[in-house]
């Protein structure tokens, strides 16, 4: 395991320093879902919820949070995206919703933090236009599944 990189010699937290990296084209995949009751499911499958079509709300939220990830991370580079895509799954036996996020970019860093943070939102969207029917949803299992280029090449989550 290598030392963190956000933290100088002293120990002190900073961006870290990428002008000197070469630009390559970086691929980041996230997942996650959001657990709900079976009624609150066939609100958002049958588009009958209160507050319109759910997913199509929480794709769109998913894409303009991932393009303001450096301004919600303190870290985070600005990145120059070229591709964000949201795709959703229904699970009617677990009674949940999956997002999955593929961020995408030609640059000298990763974009892991624009796949979550697209992740995160749209579920968080989902819950916000669902909640009136169904405070007990919960979000869960959102991490990185695939990482590719730059310096330390492909990651796979097992």
């Amino acid at each position: 395991m290598s030392s963190l990189t956000h933290f100088d010699a002293q120990g002190q937290a900073h961006m870290v320093d990428v002008g000197a990296k070469p630009a390559t084209h970086r691929v980041a995949i996230a997942s996650g879902h959001i657990q709900m009751r079976p009624e609150t499911l066939a609100l958002i499958e049958s588009g009958t919820a209160k507050k319109g079509d759910v997913l199509g709300v929480a794709r769109i939220a998913g894409i303009q949070a991932c393009k303001k990830t450096s301004e919600l991370i303190p870290l985070c580079h600005p990145l120059a995206l070229t591709r964000v895509a949201l795709d959703f799954s229904i699970d009617r036996a677990a009674s949940r919703v999956g997002c999955t996020a593929t961020v995408e970019t030609v640059g000298p860093t990763g974009v892991e933090m624009e796949a979550l943070t697209a992740v995160q939102v749209a579920l968080l969207t989902v819950y916000d236009m669902c909640k009136a029917v169904d405070r007990g949803m919960v979000i869960g299992d959102v991490r990185v599944r695939e990482k590719h280029g730059g310096k330390s090449g492909s990651f796979v989550n097992p």
